[in-house]
């Protein structure tokens, strides 16, 4: 009934299996490195003995009442995953005493009049049905079937309005914290949707996510097509689709992969990131590199490379905290979860080299044919533009902060690509990228570049509070690449203008021919021998003209411009990005103490009450601006370090600022409070309904303010 969707949930003590609903709830309180007291998570499963799995109004009631309440925690909800689907039936006390009027009672495959029921089960079963009555010839009374309602609940169309109301509770835990779903056995129907709709998913690779069974799609079709669920929805399709992040090969593995990932994300809803002691030395350089006429692997750079016969790399990240997501899915950008002296953040990254897209042929459709489609390293698709939104949104959603290791030529512009979605999705990027809220890093590592539209999408002003771009001296940014910029810029014509202002040769030919006043026939040959040196020159000059064309994308004109904040070293930035972030994330914490005390105050401008507070401090006051670039590299560090010492060694002069801006902002509350008609009156009656068994300082106060209340009453009243 309607009364089971306004039920909370009771804590009950229990032995396994004496549940009578098929889906079970629970607050866990697990310990683990990040948390060694303990965190607490809410777990929602499906029973599988109950039903199948399946999903009626209660189940659905109580999978709706754990979500809600792990929003209202501020909890992660992890979602155990094993169900057959909305549960369906039939009313069996109908079906059991329904009789059947025949068009002709001695041959039914003629077919039927009406079902009915006599008068004497009428009676009993009225309320399950809706029945017209009838009185045959011979005065027997028959009640004719028009619907069945059917005395359970759960049978029909009522279990799929639970499914919108599940469907949409966990599409808002999504949204408002975070969710994460284990498909450790078949997700079928609503199931399959709770997973997309909980975005995070680690399915079992012998487990499948499905809308409908192979069987009853077969039917659909009238011939054997499909014949299993996994060919419609196991790890090939759904790990190379998008909606499974992570594959596993059974529970404990599952297991695994649901506590690391909950190790990067904060016990609560808007709480400190998850830190962890780094054994990985914060100082170190960054050891891998490409060699020359080698390009910028992603995986070496984030997490450091070991080729046998050669010394380990380091990248930029911790060692052994690099977990990749989604793997298998839009292969040309590279998405996951890593930490920098360990700091959790989300990473994305570009693929250099060319992948192969598999599509795997339909056998519903005759005409398929299984395709491999190349896709272009540095390029973003339609599929790996999305996989960039769709990343870049959840790890905001994680509370995370987040590094672009940028390295893209631009996006592919082919007129399937913009059929299948590149510009929308395109688009998406800015739109995840204008409202994070936490710190964002775009770097250009060594040989990387950044061009046309890609640049545009990444810009720190599309949100200039948050994101702050880097680059290697070696990196490269600009509209075109030098050679499309010398196709377009400096042409032919402008190159020859050039040989003739640096040529010897060439200004020899020209001085000769101006000095001398020669017949037709000298001067033919002066200039025939010009055009043929300009010939002979036309390729060096060329390449001539590239490199100074690539001169106007270098790192130096990027910083003197003002459209990256600093020129960092790929070496050396390990070091520079641990300070940067570190500093943030403590700037970040005391900004949203400051919103806590007054949310009046915006987070920006919190963040400016901190960072002047740390300007008038002793620390502020000692950190010196350098004149020059290298010395400013260094400067920015000890900044850095100087002000989260600040925020350590004057905690208690920080915390008390903190509660002078709560004090003020409640006096300015109690002010406006007590501007307005009639309140003084009522604050008065309030505290004269308290109960006389109140104590504490807290009743002490209010009796006493309750007695100034009254005293201000009685000098108006004079």
């Amino acid at each position: 009934g309607e009364s089971i969707w306004n039920v909370g949930l009771v804590p009950v003590t229990r032995p396994p299996g004496q549940n009578d609903v098929g889906m079970i709830a629970w607050i866990w309180t697990i310990r683990v490195p990040e948390k060694p007291d303990g965190r607490q998570i809410v777990v929602i499963a499906n029973d599988a003995s109950h039903s199948a799995g399946s999903f009626g109004p209660k189940e659905d009631a109580v999978f709706k009442a754990a979500a809600e309440l792990g929003i209202k925690k501020k909890l992660p909800v992890i979602y155990l995953s094993v169900n057959s689907g909305a549960r369906f039936g039939l009313a069996e006390e109908v079906r059991n005493c329904f009789k059947i009027a025949w068009t002709n009672e001695s041959d039914p495959n003629k077919g039927f009049q009406y079902m009915y029921l006599d008068d004497s089960d009428y009676q009993k079963l009225k309320s399950s049905v809706k029945a017209a009555l009838f009185t045959t010839d011979y005065g027997e009374k028959r009640w004719i079937l028009s619907d069945i309602i059917g005395a359970e609940d759960g049978i029909g169309v009522e279990c799929l309005s639970g499914s919108g109301a599940i469907a949409t509770a966990y599409s808002r835990a999504y949204d408002e914290g975070f969710t994460l779903t284990f498909v450790t056995g078949r997700a079928i129907g609503i199931g399959a949707y709770l997973a997309r709709l909980g975005h995070r998913v680690v399915q079992r690779v012998d487990q499948p996510i499905i809308l409908t069974g192979y069987a009853a799609l077969n039917k659909l079709l009238g011939k054997e097509v499909y014949t299993s669920h996994m060919q419609l929805g196991g790890p090939k399709v759904m790990a190379n689709n998008g909606v499974t992040h992570t594959l596993v090969d059974d529970d404990v593995s599952g297991a695994k992969e649901i506590l690391q990932w909950l190790s990067y994300v904060p016990c609560v809803l808007g709480g400190p990131l998850p830190e962890l002691d780094s054994s990985d030395d914060l100082c170190r350089e960054v050891t891998y590199h490409p060699k020359k006429e080698e390009k910028f692997d992603p995986r070496a750079a984030v997490a450091g490379k070991c080729t046998p016969g050669e010394p380990a790399c380091s990248g930029l990240f911790d060692e052994g905290s690099w977990c990749e997501v989604q793997s298998g899915w839009a292969r040309s950008v590279v998405t996951g979860h890593a930490r920098l002296g360990g700091i959790p953040a989300g990473v994305v990254a570009v693929e250099v080299d060319t992948v192969q897209v598999n599509i795997p042929a339909d056998p519903g459709d005759g005409e398929s044919s299984e395709r491999n489609v190349p896709q272009a390293g540095q390029v973003w698709f339609p599929d790996s533009a999305l996989k960039t939104a769709q990343a870049i949104e959840e790890f905001d959603k994680e509370g995370l902060p987040l590094f672009i290791l940028a390295n893209w030529r631009g996006f592919s512009g082919g007129m399937r690509d913009l059929f299948e979605g590149v510009l929308q999705n395109g688009a998406r990027i800015v739109e995840a990228l204008r409202v994070y809220k936490g710190p964002v890093y775009i770097y250009l590592g060594p040989g990387c570049e950044l061009r046309g539209g890609a640049w545009a999408v990444l810009d720190s002003k599309i949100n200039p509070e948050r994101i702050e771009m880097y680059a290697d001296p070696t990196a490269r940014g600009g509209v075109l690449e030098p050679e499309g910029m010398v196709e377009i810029k400096y042409r032919d014509s402008q190159l020859y203008k050039t040989m003739h202002r640096l040529d010897p040769v060439i200004k020899s030919l020209k001085s000769s021919d101006g000095q001398q006043q020669p017949g037709v026939v000298q001067q033919s040959s002066n200039e025939s021998s010009v055009s043929s040196r300009q010939q002979a020159l036309l390729q060096a000059y060329r390449s001539v003209a590239v490199g100074f064309a690539d001169m106007h994308d270098k790192a130096e004109r990027m910083h003197a411009k003002g459209i990256i904040k600093k020129v960092v070293p790929w070496k050396f930035s390990r070091k520079f990005f641990y300070w940067r972030l570190k500093r943030q994330v403590v700037e970040d914490e005391l900004a949203r103490a400051i919103r806590n005390a007054n949310d009046c105050i915006s987070f920006t401008e919190s963040r400016r009450m901190v960072a002047s507070w740390f300007d008038s401090s002793s620390g502020g006051k000692n950190v010196v601006a350098s004149s020059d670039d290298s010395g400013a590299f260094d400067c920015e560090i000890e900044a850095s370090k100087a002000f989260v010492d600040w925020s350590i060694s004057e905690g208690d002069k920080i915390k008390a600022n903190v509660d002078a801006i709560r004090s003020e902002a409640a006096a300015n509350a109690l002010q406006k409070f007590m501007s307005t008609s009639g309140t003084v009156e009522a604050l008065v009656q309030a505290i004269h309904d308290q109960s006389a068994s109140d104590s504490g300082e807290a009743f002490e106060m209010l009796k006493k303010t309750r007695d100034r209340l009254q005293q201000l009453l009685l000098d108006e009243h004079k």
